[in-house]
């Protein structure tokens, strides 16, 4: 069932990110000749209007195709008026942009959702103190709830992390204990932690851990819009992120997972619940939409670089070129991909 919900998981991300690509090609008036759901042997397929429509056999991607633009064969171009290729390059620029649009459109709709069913969030209350730590040498104690940081309402522990983090100088921490409010003084001791990417950062702490308690955020319209575009900057933030430094070599390429991890994860986020399994989807199609945006021969990124280029010198790249680095592109992807089931499967068998 987990495997089954993966790949349905899977498909649905495709299935957005090729209809935003169909809905801009179709608003600026190119024809769309194919729209597919996976890859290699059609299992389903039926022409509506003039577009065909089809499933295939490898749920692992997807493709819009329009008149005039072939990803296998991009010298085969077409003159006629409904053709991607006779459009103004920003339009192009559009029509390209508008698949991984769809990703983080999708994402902050199912961010939105999990605000609506109900966000938990860990309690501000104390659960260990360490010895010889600014909190223990300040009084405070297990059980301790922490209400109000240098006058800074907390209503989560993240708010009060985010506090101590962000803090210069001493800190004026009220707590609620025991149905009494004290108000305690402390400097937080600097220390050097490590980053979820493994460098080390100096960070300001109290040396207290959080008892584990949770409560289910209360959340107004408002603010439930407000944490789907946080959550989904978020996301953003951290793919973007691990990018750059898995180019800078901080992370390894061993850590790189591909489509088994996917499946693997998403089965076992749907097992955790909904919300879970929501929140998961989220980043996937995330994910997915940053990683289009890369300029990437064959990729939506690398599409626009063309036409960009196009744009600033007032003429196409030759069928040369493009023909050249579209192949480069797919080696390069194709490679990747390998590589990333490789570690995947090499993961499986207790390889790292």
């Amino acid at each position: 069932m987990g495997i089954l919900t993966s790949l349905l998981v899977l498909s649905f991300l495709i299935f957005f990110h090729e209809l935003g690509h169909f809905l801009a090609a179709r608003f600026f008036g190119v024809h769309v000749e194919v729209f597919s759901i996976g890859f290699g042997k059609k299992v389903f397929s039926k022409v509506i209007g003039k577009t065909e429509y089809c499933l295939a056999m490898i749920p692992l991607g997807g493709y819009v195709q329009m008149k005039g633009q072939d990803d296998k064969d991009p010298t085969k171009i077409s003159s006629d008026s409904d053709s991607y290729n006779t459009k103004k390059p920003w339009k192009r620029v559009i029509i390209l942009l508008a698949g991984p649009f769809a990703n983080f459109i999708l994402a902050f709709f199912l961010y939105l959702a999990i605000a609506n069913i109900g966000v938990t969030k860990l309690s501000p209350i104390i659960g260990n103190v360490g010895e010889n730590t600014p909190a223990h040498k300040m009084g405070l104690m297990t059980k301790d709830r922490v209400i109000e940081i240098n006058g800074e309402h907390v209503k989560t522990w993240n708010d009060l992390s985010r506090l101590i983090k962000h803090s210069n100088g001493p800190l004026l921490v009220s707590i609620q204990r025991e149905n009494k409010i004290k108000t305690l003084m402390a400097t937080p001791e600097i220390k050097e932690l490590k980053t979820m990417f493994g460098e080390p950062v100096k960070k300001r702490i109290l040396g207290i851990s959080p008892i584990g308690e949770t409560f289910v955020l209360d959340l107004t319209p408002v603010e439930t819009l407000v944490f789907a575009y946080d959550e989904t900057i978020k996301a953003t933030t951290m793919i973007v992120t691990s990018l750059q430094k898995l180019v800078q070599g901080v992370i390894p390429a061993k850590d790189l997972g591909g489509v088994v991890s996917i499946v693997q994860v998403t089965a076992q986020a749907s097992e955790a619940g909904i919300i879970a399994l929501f929140a998961l989807t989220a980043l996937i199609s995330v994910n997915l939409g940053v990683l289009n945006l890369l300029p990437i021969p064959a990729l939506d990124g690398g599409h626009i670089m063309f036409n960009i280029y196009e744009m600033i010198t007032k003429k196409a790249p030759s069928e040369k070129t493009l023909y050249r680095m579209t192949v480069f592109g797919w080696v390069f992807l194709l490679t990747l991909m390998a590589f990333t089931i490789f570690n995947d499967i090499y993961r499986i068998f207790g390889g790292y």
